[in-house]
């Protein structure tokens, strides 16, 4: 087994396709999504909440079409429009509490994350999901809750993760230069970018991930070691 080693002072993941199943994601919970959403809406519907969400996919639409056949439009499409993720998480909520479905994560993630974050290696999420989304995800998780593996979250709320800038304002957050971060993906346009951010990075291949030459690149997160940074 091939090692790849870094020493960074901060680890910054991806979640679909890279320590979670993108299969599992589109399917159960994007499944569940569109199955629930339009009964979730009828019975919401006086929630100022629910009424903001649905006045807001008709700005961003500029469509006078019923809202709730737009949302379910942009999740068919893998839109990140700020609407449809804030009725994400309020219906994924929902499910978590009703146990129709548990997040999944790799078993190799899982261990290896467990350990970085023993060696004090500070772990943050960027994912596309809403802060809440992903709060969810790792407490309602198969594996138990794992919250505790994580110092912060990042979501589009940031920045694309397609945009170079949206790396930098994440370094800045966290409080480290950008080449002191490591960023973890399955996208090569996410690598793209962070890599002109001045972001180390490695390209996961999960599933039916084609390789990419231009990145580092591993099938499973026991082919990296970290070495102390500057922490």
């Amino acid at each position: 087994m091939t090692q790849l080693t870094f020493s960074p002072d901060v680890v910054l993941l991806d979640i679909e396709g890279t320590i979670s199943s993108q299969p599992y994601v589109i399917e159960v919970l994007y499944g569940y999504l569109r199955r629930h959403m339009p009964a979730y809406v009828a019975a919401h519907r006086d929630d100022p909440v629910i009424q903001k969400i649905l006045a807001d996919t008709v700005v961003l639409s500029g469509s006078d079409a019923d809202p709730v056949e737009t949302l379910l439009g942009w999740l068919a499409e893998d839109r990140k429009a700020p609407p449809l993720k804030k009725i994400q998480g309020l219906i994924w909520e929902n499910g978590y509490a009703e146990g129709a479905f548990k997040g999944h994560i790799y078993a190799d993630a899982l261990a290896v994350l467990k350990r970085w974050h023993a060696a004090g290696i500070p772990l943050y999420i960027f994912s596309s999901g809403s802060i809440q989304s992903q709060v969810q995800f790792f407490q309602f998780n198969r594996a138990g809750d794992l919250r505790f593996l994580f110092k912060g979250h990042f979501d589009t709320d940031t920045g694309a993760k397609v945009e170079t800038a949206s790396y930098g304002k994440i370094a800045e957050a966290i409080g480290v230069a950008p080449e002191r971060l490591l960023f973890f993906s399955d996208n090569p346009r996410e690598l793209v970018a962070a890599t002109a951010a001045g972001v180390p990075n490695v390209h996961v291949l999960r599933e039916d991930t084609p390789p990419d030459a231009r990145f580092a690149e591993i099938r499973s997160f026991e082919e990296v070691e970290l070495t102390p940074g500057a922490r």
